[in-house]
């Protein structure tokens, strides 16, 4: 028998996986470890899909999307970030952002090219480079910067086979934020260097500190911009597989060749049911927000009081508390926490190299469960530090 692709068997497995799969195998666990949304989609989204199928819209739509669908999604770019994309040709739906990122990469770049990553951030960034037979270089972004992508990292990364640097901000899993200052001083290198940016929003409406900016949305930065973004964190719909990519007309035209063969396209149920989130969902958007950033500063706060070492996160909904003075590493640490007190949380390693010494814990749970699991790792710390 042939061996497998190489490439492929190089590549390692997420190490969420691991927790996921131990997990599943215990009883009366506190799972603090998936980034999913404990809402349900809301009702009248709900309601959307199931007249979809009620009425036999059971068909193939076009490669790109519905058109209903990317005008909708073209309204919404533009009242919230002021970016004018056109629904026709600069607009596609994808299964979910991981495959806007995945055809986004594979549409850029050639063999060799240099694509950008900062770590920690999303396990599908470097393998998806990888696949693409691009090289990743990666930057270790540091706590003392709260985790954001400085300027001069970005230029000291860059050489002249560069192509891509992949933004992923509100950040997966630190929380960290890139404020409107940060996204110019970034955007300037990105323009002297002549590169593109993926700049992945998926978290842009879970933002606690003013109002998410886009860097698509400066001057000269539209047309160098891949913008990700999709409906499972905001509109609690990760069931549904449902993302999205804007990008200038001649890289859509090449996603959507890639996703035509691949795919053919994203859910049709799916589409309906998005139609009416991005149409009338701000106020269930609104209301998880609030409390998701009650969650936050709770957990905020009993780690302050537990002196566990934690910067405070505005965006998305994860906390990343280091737990280095334990001696262990976090994989090893999140593991004996599980057997113990069975919570899981997620080792910061299994999101880059500079994640080490840190876990990564979602509170998109509710505060009943928050609370219980944060008074099981006070009695786990307060044992460890005796």
């Amino acid at each position: 028998m042939k061996e497998l692709s190489n490439k492929v068997l190089n590549i390692k497995p997420s190490g969420i996986r691991k927790f996921f799969d131990l997990v599943s195998e215990m009883k009366d666990v506190i799972s603090l470890g998936v980034g999913e949304p404990d809402f349900d989609t809301p009702w009248h989204i709900r309601d959307e899909g199931i007249y979809a199928l009620e009425k036999g819209r059971t068909f193939y739509t076009s490669n790109s999307g519905l058109k209903d669908l990317r005008i909708e999604i073209s309204n919404y770019i533009n009242r919230t970030q002021g970016i004018i994309y056109n629904p026709e040709n600069e607009i596609i739906v994808t299964v979910g952002g991981s495959e806007a990122i995945d055809i986004g990469i594979r549409a850029l770049v050639n063999d060799g090219d240099e694509v950008i990553i900062p770590q920690p951030s999303y396990v599908s960034y470097e393998p998806c480079t990888i696949l693409a037979n691009a090289k990743p270089v990666i930057i270790n972004l540091k706590s003392e910067n709260e985790f954001r992508l400085t300027a001069e990292e970005l230029q000291n990364a860059i050489t002249p086979k560069t192509k891509l640097l992949i933004l992923p901000f509100p950040n997966n899993p630190t929380g960290s934020i890139m404020e409107r200052k940060d996204l110019e001083e970034i955007a300037k290198v990105i323009i002297d260097n002549d590169i593109y940016v993926m700049s992945d929003e998926i978290y842009s409406e879970l933002t606690y500190k003013g109002k998410h900016v886009s860097i698509a949305s400066l001057a000269q930065m539209k047309d160098r911009t891949i913008l990700i973004n999709g409906f499972s964190k905001s509109y609690a719909m990760t069931g549904w597989r449902l993302g999205y990519a804007c990008a200038p007309s001649n890289i859509i035209k090449q996603m959507t060749k890639i996703h035509q063969f691949a795919i053919m396209c994203a859910p049709t149920t799916s589409q309906y049911a998005a139609v009416e989130a991005l149409r009338n969902g701000d106020e269930d958007v609104d209301t998880m927000r609030k409390s998701y950033n009650q969650r936050r500063r709770f957990l905020v706060n009993a780690f302050k009081e537990m002196n566990i070492p934690c910067f405070e996160p505005f965006g998305a909904f994860y906390v990343f508390p280091c737990i280095k003075e334990f001696g262990m590493t976090s994989e090893e640490f999140a593991t004996k926490f599980l057997q113990e007190q069975k919570v899981a949380a997620i080792p910061g390693s299994a999101f880059g190299t500079s994640g080490e010494g840190y876990l990564r814990i979602s509170y998109a749970y509710s505060l009943d469960n928050l609370k219980t699991a944060m008074s099981r790792f006070k009695i786990f710390i307060d044992n460890i530090r005796k």
